[in-house]
């Protein structure tokens, strides 16, 4: 079983830094790098681009609404012409940057309030879409479940990773539960750890109302600017080996699906029990 770990990174700027993104390298396959809209400037990307480079980590566009205030996770309503125009110019931004340190980008994602938007709004992501496949249609839409998103690359014939976002509530409809409402962000790493069990073994995810949902991943999500998020993916990645699988980048997983096991093996027991006990303080 192979598996992509991502995490969103370079969310700094200027002197002001945002998460342990060179901890978090060391760990993930995959990095979705901010591009300066909604966080993220040039000198943060290149560095990070050097350092993901430096590990074999994959190299994506992490692409939101110019909105640094909100850190893009307020709603704009802006034409999907501009915000098609915006996408590309974020893209463009990556690109250059990867090449002129020897890196190449191979993927793309929507960031906070623009994902949630398309994701629920096939009208906008078709445009947004179109977008990504007139810069570079060998990219990958790295996304969370979203009908809309699928449907509409499947369309323009772009390739699509789905990414469960571990720390995450989901609604019935496979959406995430806006981050207004309670409970919208899991802070408790056992509960996060056995989310991601269930994906790996079921192939489902429990909503906020408790329905099981079946979800088909080929990708775990990490939030680098989340407290604990380190060690948090130190131990998802000892799940997934618990597990038998390995940590792969986006660019080399060959299948969108998990093969799924039965009962917990004694080394995944093992974990979830590490991440139950007491902390110190």
């Amino acid at each position: 079983m192979k598996i992509d770990l991502n995490a969103d990174l370079g969310e700094g700027f200027g002197p002001w830094s945002m998460g342990d993104d060179a901890a978090l390298l060391d760990l993930v396959s995959s990095a979705n790098i901010a591009c300066g809209f909604h966080a993220g400037d040039p000198v943060i990307m290149r560095r990070t681009v050097e350092l993901a480079k430096e590990r074999g980590v994959d190299v994506g566009a992490h692409v939101g609404f110019p909105d640094r205030q909100g850190f893009g996770r307020r709603p704009m309503q802006i034409e999907a012409e501009e915000l098609a125009a915006m996408v590309v110019y974020q893209l463009g931004a990556l690109a250059g940057i990867a090449r002129s340190a020897g890196a190449q980008m191979t993927h793309m994602s929507f960031h906070g309030a623009l994902g949630n938007m398309a994701a629920a709004d096939r009208s906008l992501a078709l445009p947004l879409l179109q977008a990504v496949a007139a810069f570079d249609p060998a990219l990958t839409v790295l996304t969370s479940t979203s009908v809309a998103i699928e449907e509409a690359a499947a369309e323009i014939g772009l390739k699509v990773s789905v990414s469960f976002l571990a720390d995450r509530a989901y609604g019935d409809d496979g959406l995430l539960v806006s981050r207004r409402a309670p409970g919208s962000v899991i802070h408790d790493r056992e509960i996060v750890l056995e989310r991601v069990v269930r994906i790996l073994r079921e192939g489902c995810v429990v909503a906020a109302s408790g329905k099981r949902l079946p979800v088909q991943v080929n990708s775990i999500l990490l939030h680098g600017d989340t407290a604990g998020a380190v060690a948090l993916a130190r131990a998802i990645r000892q799940v997934i080996g618990a597990e038998g699988g390995a940590v792969t980048p986006l660019s080399q997983l060959n299948s969108g699906r998990i093969d799924h096991k039965s009962p917990l093996s004694h080394q995944t027991e093992t974990v979830l029990a590490a991440a139950a006990a007491p902390r110190l303080a």
